[in-house]
């Protein structure tokens, strides 16, 4: 069990859903048809304007400087643990070592 789901949230990877060496695309198809909020690390996914606040169910992009599996998972669980990550539906946020960015829908 991974620390998110301990913290009570629902969790499905790429791995688990049989989509590992599939075309962003698809991947981020499967995310949406499934109404999932998107982790990743994957610069592809940076771009504002294609993937604008409110088009989505949420996309959260993680960058860090040293980005190993440890560093990342402790990252993501500090974010979760500190921040209401439950009004970040349809939402771009950045993940950094030091901030959290949050770029809300547009009233």
């Amino acid at each position: 069990m991974s620390s998110l789901e301990l913290l009570g949230h629902p969790v499905d990877t790429v791995r688990g859903e049989g989509l590992v060496w599939r075309p962003d695309p698809d991947v981020w198809q499967a995310a949406q048809t499934s109404r999932r909020f998107f982790i990743t690390q994957d610069l592809d996914f940076s771009d504002l304007r294609k993937f604008t606040p409110g088009t989505h169910q949420g996309l959260l992009l993680l960058r860090l400087r040293v980005p190993g599996r440890l560093a990342l998972a402790a990252r993501l669980l500090d974010v979760f643990r500190s921040m209401e990550v439950g009004s970040w539906t349809g939402c771009f946020v950045l993940v950094t070592d030091r901030k959290v960015r949050v770029r809300r829908p547009k009233q």
